[in-house]
């Protein structure tokens, strides 16, 4: 006996389920319509999906073969909707070669998206993930960045791969509730946030980070940069009272990470909430507002009264880590500083900063 109650096939028409029901009974196209009292043209319409399920005609095929209206209406509903998908999926075909333009590769590999068989549906779930309907869509929102950019000219830059990890951080963002902004929390938070420099394990620090900057209306996402991002570091105000802080972890040592994460809580503190500060590479570079968040940057970590005792160090090791106990820092912070001012050889006493690795680097 066909159950009618299960759903079958969505994809074909809800008649195909009215001529198994009529083969089952031994019933005619003409014995249906008139028991529902309809013409046999409206029935054959019926079968073939040529004319939908109404609310009048669920009624009359709940009566007469059975199950609910809901369950007719139900299967018109899905009908309907697969033929819209399929016709949208149509649709979507030209827009393939933007594919191109994105860091497919990695969205799927970091979990952003699914990896579909079929280019054009690849294409629906990347405009699913940024939010947007169409293309044109997602180039008038993400492909024009209004941004100030620290310079990295070594990397290769791409707008697609920047919208993609920019995207991350605002659906994480968008679940996660933080309270309120307040910029003199943020600032009376800086101490605090400074101590953390001391701790070793990302699991913990990252975590007490997540929690302060929340209390004070900053959210801070934590997510690689796909291919073609050169981005280590983003400031982005989600509003009038909450602001987003992505951090990439690309240099993977602890300098660079504390130095970027004041370097955007500097942003916050210091300039205005239109644009979108990322540190990375691109055309419209401010130079005054990146020059005023790495020097405020770099007071946090090493008050500008160290300067003088900063500046002798020179290249001797027991010194470095000396004057970073006094300051209350990771030494690895202090070379990386003297690294920076051109004071040590880049290649100097890197041994002194801690190095970090993704979860699936580690377990590689």
């Amino acid at each position: 006996m066909i159950d009618i109650n299960n759903s079958p096939d969505w994809v074909s028409p809800p008649g195909s389920t009215i001529l198994d029901v009529l083969e089952e009974r031994g019933w005619t196209q003409a014995e249906l319509a008139g028991r529902m009292g309809y013409t046999r043209k409206h029935i054959n319409l019926l079968v073939k999906g040529a004319a939908g399920i109404t609310e009048e005609s669920a009624l009359k095929l709940e009566r007469v073969l059975g199950s609910t209206a809901g369950f007719w209406l139900n299967r018109e509903a899905q009908y309907r909707e697969a033929l819209a998908r399929q016709a949208e999926l149509d649709d979507l075909k030209p827009f393939v070669p933007w594919l191109s333009e994105l860091p497919i590769a990695d969205m799927v590999k970091f979990g952003w998206i699914e990896h579909c068989s079929q280019k054009v549906r690849q294409v629906a779930a990347c405009l699913q993930y940024f939010g947007v309907a169409t293309v044109d869509a997602w180039r008038e929102r993400y492909a024009s960045l209004s941004a100030a950019y620290r310079a990295s000219l070594s990397f290769e830059k791409k707008n697609g791969s920047v919208a993609a990890w920019l995207r991350y951080g605002e659906v994480q963002a968008e679940a996660r509730p933080v309270m309120p902004f307040k910029r003199a929390g943020l600032l009376k938070l800086m101490p605090e946030l400074r101590k953390l420099t001391l701790e070793e394990n990302p699991e913990v620090f990252i975590t007490k980070i997540e929690k302060a900057l929340g209390a004070v209306g900053v959210v801070m996402v934590i997510a690689p940069s796909p291919k073609g991002c050169p981005v280590s570091g983003l400031a982005k105000w989600l509003g009038a009272d909450r602001a987003l802080v992505m951090l990439s972890f690309r240099y993977k040592s602890n300098d660079h990470f504390w130095f970027s994460l004041f370097h955007e809580l500097g942003h916050l503190v210091l300039h205005g909430k239109k644009l979108v500060f990322l540190e990375g590479w691109q055309d419209g570079l401010d130079p005054g507002c990146e020059a005023e968040a790495d020097r405020w940057a770099s007071n946090i970590l090493i008050p500008s009264s160290e300067t003088k005792a900063l500046d002798s160090l020179g290249d001797n090791r027991t010194e470095i880590v000396k004057f970073a106990e006094k300051v209350g820092l990771a030494a690895g912070i202090v070379v990386g500083r003297l690294q920076h001012d051109n004071r040590l050889d880049w290649s100097a006493c890197n041994d002194l900063k801690i190095h970090y690795r993704w979860a699936d680097e580690a377990e590689a």
